[in-house]
């Protein structure tokens, strides 16, 4: 009955007026007390809501039980066991979405503080030395290519490798990661922690291989004569657009490239940093990443920034603690409001005229469609547009070449005699370039059970 005794506390969080001046996490991490403490709140239900929520199927309440008794080490192989990115989920995976909103405490209590102690175990295991246990691990004969560093290539890595399949990772970037590394800003996710990630599985036996662009540096058809299996974890890069006038104006960006030029100008990867210093900043959208852009351009020192979403806060498909965050941290919402065109000239953008809806009868996908009020548009005025609606998939030039092929919308097609198994027998995908955009605990698990079913194919 800890819960009625101890309250919920996240790790310390660093004060808004003096985060925003910087691109370090605004979190720190538990002591080994507050940890235990916190962890002894879970009533290890019988039927663990918040294992069934998360994605990947963590063993929550036991590695809460580890962590409760000072176990981190044990705590860590028990995370490990679903999560190939355990330290990084718990960062920035939306947990009051999933595993924390499932929490039978959530209603009156507060949820335990699963996602701050996930990233503690690692964090702290690492310190003392840890690393996976391999020594029962079997070698096999076998390699296989997987193509795209993102979190889908890394997990299916790392689950080829604890099978004693030779795993070699290629991706056209200089770091491993994909969007974790490139699009998720240092705030949230401290390119350390990818780094520190990739050493382990170096030592684990990957292999990677940077870089190298397949079809450009190196053929596909190489790929396929030197490996046993592909798999493919190249995630979704095309920006979808808002089909409305003005996208085209100078000072109109797409989210993925601005956060992209942030993220290597705080790396001092490229210098070409798309800068919003000084500027009135108007972001579209209303998930994470739109969240990402709303609280970089803050830190560029913005004059303002605010973020338009067409349906209401609740409705929002990001985090909810990331909009608390930008709110925090000055950024001005509008909700309600949808897009007509964004006005402006080839000087540049004058503003966003955008008109109020209200939440009508649901869609196809259960959420409810906004309807436009009639007589009520307006314009917000700004200088800056970035658009976050999200990414459609990238299918490379090469697929049809190797019977790789896709559906309409672009998305590559699987479930063939294996699960993840293309319409190339030999060739393997999952993550976000076959189910479209999703979280990165959502590529994590089709990752590790696209290796398993590669495992089944090469009779592991």
């Amino acid at each position: 009955m800890q819960f009625l005794e101890v309250e919920r506390m996240e790790p310390k969080e660093e004060v808004p007026a003096v985060r925003v001046k910087n691109y370090k996490e605004i979190y720190s991490n538990y002591s080994e007390d507050k940890a235990a403490e916190q962890a002894a709140r879970c009533l290890n239900c019988g039927n663990p809501y918040c294992e069934w929520k998360c994605p990947v199927h963590n063993y929550i309440p036991t590695w809460l039980d580890l962590i409760k008794d000072g176990k981190i080490l044990e705590a860590a192989e028990m995370s490990h066991k679903t999560n190939s990115l355990p330290e990084i989920c718990g960062r920035i995976c939306p947990q009051d979405r999933l595993c924390e909103g499932a929490c039978t405490l959530q209603d009156g209590f507060g949820a335990v503080t699963i996602g701050s102690i996930e990233k503690y175990i690692t964090d702290e295991a690492l310190k003392l030395g840890w690393q996976p246990d391999l020594s029962d691990v079997v070698q096999t004969d076998k390699r296989v290519a997987v193509i795209g560093a993102g979190p889908a290539g890394l997990a299916c890595a790392d689950i080829l490798t604890r099978n004693g399949v030779k795993a070699t990772v290629f991706d056209k970037y200089s770091r491993i990661g994909g969007l974790l590394t490139f699009g998720i800003p240092p705030f949230k996710l401290d390119k350390d922690i990818v780094e520190k990630r990739k050493n382990i599985f170096e030592k684990m036996g990957v292999e990677f291989k940077l870089n190298t662009e397949i079809g450009k540096d190196i053929s596909f058809d190489q790929i396929l004569n030197d490996y046993d299996a592909v798999f493919l974890g190249l995630g979704t890069y095309t920006p979808l657009e808002g089909g409305f006038p003005g996208e085209d104006l100078p000072n109109v960006h797409k989210a993925l490239p601005y956060l992209i030029s942030n993220v290597n100008g705080v790396l001092e990867i490229d210098s070409k940093i798309i800068d919003m210093k000084g500027k009135n900043v108007v972001i579209l959208g209303g998930g994470d990443t739109a969240m990402d852009c709303n609280r970089t351009a803050i830190r560029q020192g913005a004059k303002s920034v605010t973020c338009v979403y067409r349906r209401d806060e609740m409705s929002m498909p990001g985090s909810r603690k990331e909009v608390k965050n930008a709110k925090e941290e000055n950024v001005q919402f509008k909700f309600n409001y949808q897009p007509l065109e964004i006005v402006g000239d080839e000087s540049g953008v004058k503003g966003v005229r955008v008109i109020k809806t209200v939440l009508g009868e649901p869609d196809e996908s259960g959420r409810r469609r906004p309807q436009v009020i009639k007589g009520s548009d307006e314009l917000i005025e700004g200088d800056q547009v970035i658009i976050a609606f999200g990414f459609n998939p990238s299918p490379e030039n090469w697929f049809d070449d190797f019977n790789i092929h896709t559906h309409e919308n672009g998305l590559v097609k699987v479930k063939q005699s294996f699960e993840y198994q293309t319409t190339n027998e030999k060739v393997f995908a999952g993550g976000d370039m076959t189910r479209g955009s999703d979280l990165v605990v959502t590529a994590v698990f089709e990752g590790r059970n696209a290796a398993e079913n590669i495992l089944d194919y090469l009779e592991i």
